[in-house]
């Protein structure tokens, strides 16, 4: 998910240790230390009590980053997450703390909101609202209370306190604070204290989902506009490729790349080695032999404190990933025709632009520089051609160029904000999606256009609004034209109501 990832300044982030394998902890998923932390977290979880001891070292959770030990799952849509929080021993630092929080990934900086019981019994709604950005708090007049709840609604977090023995109630205030889904919600304990491990226990642990989201995977006809349902789930998936040989389609969830047969059926998941952190930006080879995505699973920096998004390469089969781009953050989109350059969107010195780079490697070229984004790198079939969209005019718009960056040209001039152009593989149609004027980046769960732009031998033809619906992030970022370029795959999104 990306530039929501993305947009953000890249500033520092985190170390965490992910275990080996993924082993769920009663309700949760997995544990993970999280920020530069000297004494190794760890959680246990008694289902004969339903409590949870866990064990967190790290120097504080606040200003621009966090040190903590964290069980953790994924998740959407609205929540509310309540426990019973006891901090354990009268030693120690007296901000030592239990957290119930909602964090948008494992990097030390990362946005989040929790609700913090310290060992003084300072009790604070917390939450830095940007990646990178300083911490603030909403101190609660209930001290030390027995039980906490946090709950989001749409982009509100509010949290509820209870006294030993009575019903948990508002504890007042709220804040906003825009996280994109899936975010990641836990259990967290920090020792205030580098040197220090410290533990808490929580007990009653109530975690329910007020709003789950809905993906539905669909095809899309280009002469009648009729739409079908390959499949639908209430989890969270993204960017479907469709396949050369017309066969399947390629995703990615929850970090990793899955594969569905266009006719619907098991889904398989992709084996990618140490690439588990994969992003909506992924793609297959014009000869249909290899796989590039787009991953934040190594660290990228000398002191292994950050993790950013890299491009690899491995074999559409799976297989061990190729690092192809040396810096990062870097966002794959396109692949020329013949199969022998990538081009992509990067972050190099605070400004997003448009780079190519051979597929094998070596140094990249950056071929926009205009102030803002430039982004959805993407070759016309015949290779004359990169699309890409750019922010350059003020509202974002589709332009083309050269492959070698010359003669960048502006494409659509409307009233919307248009993104992720992908020609069709007959080269005939543009299809992008379209955000209302008002709407900043290309967020999840917004009202959104598919639109059709027709290519002729002389220019462009009128556009054409292929579908409307419930979508934004996630729904078209990468290629997914079929290979006869009659049908488009895309991804749509609901919210439910529990």
């Amino acid at each position: 998910m990306k530039r929501l990832l993305l947009l953000t300044a890249t500033l520092l982030f985190s170390l965490y240790t992910v275990l080996s394998q993924s082993t769920a902890i009663g309700i949760f998923d997995n544990q993970s230390d999280v920020g530069a932390v000297k004494q190794a977290g760890s959680a246990t979880y008694d289902a004969a009590t339903q409590s949870y001891s866990v064990a967190g070292g790290g120097e504080n959770m606040w200003a621009t980053a966090d040190g903590f030990h964290f069980v953790w799952k994924r998740m959407s849509g609205d929540v509310s997450f309540a426990a019973d929080i006891k901090i354990l021993g009268t030693g120690g630092n007296a901000h030592k703390k239990g957290v119930l929080i909602i964090r948008q990934n494992l990097d030390a900086d990362s946005a989040y909101a929790d609700a913090a019981v310290h060992a003084d019994g300072l009790t604070s709604l917390q939450y830095r609202e940007v990646k990178g950005g300083p911490t603030r708090e909403i101190q609660s007049n209930v001290k030390g209370p027995a039980r906490v709840r946090i709950e989001k609604e749409g982009d509100y977090v509010f949290m509820s306190v209870a006294r030993d023995g009575e019903p948990l109630r508002s504890a007042g205030g709220s804040f906003r604070i825009k996280l994109t889904e899936p975010y990641y919600i836990g259990l967290g304990v920090c020792a205030h204290d580098n040197n220090a491990l410290e533990k808490a226990v929580f007990s009653n642990v109530e975690l329910k989902s007020t709003k789950t989201l809905e993906s539905t995977l669909e095809t899309i006809a280009i002469s009648s506009k009729d739409r079908k349902v390959v499949y639908t789930a209430n989890e969270h998936f993204e960017a479907p490729n469709w396949s050369p040989d017309g066969k399947y389609f390629l995703l990615n969830r929850a970090g990793r790349m899955i594969k569905i047969p266009v006719g619907g059926g098991a889904i398989e998941t992709l084996e990618t080695g140490f690439a588990i952190r994969a992003n909506n930006d992924h793609g297959i080879s014009p000869d249909g032999t290899q796989l590039v995505i787009s991953d934040q699973s190594q660290f990228t920096n000398e002191a292994k404190t950050q993790r950013q998004s890299l491009i690899y390469t491995l074999p559409i089969t799976g297989g061990t990933p190729k690092r192809i781009t040396k810096l990062a953050p870097s966002y794959w989109h396109g692949w020329s025709p013949d199969g022998k350059t990538l081009v992509y969107c990067a972050d190099r010195n605070g400004n997003y632009d448009v780079y190519s780079i051979p597929v094998e490697g070596g140094e990249e070229k950056r071929l926009t520089t205009a102030e803002g984004l430039d982004d959805g790198p993407e070759y016309s079939p015949d290779g004359q051609y990169i699309y890409f969209n750019s922010v350059r005019t003020g509202l974002m718009q589709i332009w083309r160029m050269k492959p070698d960056g010359s003669e960048q040209t502006q494409i659509t001039k409307d009233e919307y904000n248009n993104w992720f152009a992908h020609p069709s593989p007959d080269g005939k149609w543009l299809v992008i999606i379209s955000y209302e004027k008002d709407v900043t980046g290309h967020p999840a769960n917004k009202d959104v256009m598919l639109r059709l732009i027709p290519v002729t031998p002389t220019g462009y033809g009128e556009i054409q609004v292929l579908a409307k619906l419930f979508g934004g992030q996630g729904t078209i970022n990468v290629p997914s034209w079929s290979p006869d370029s009659r049908q488009l795959a895309f991804v749509s999104y609901r919210l439910v109501r529990q």
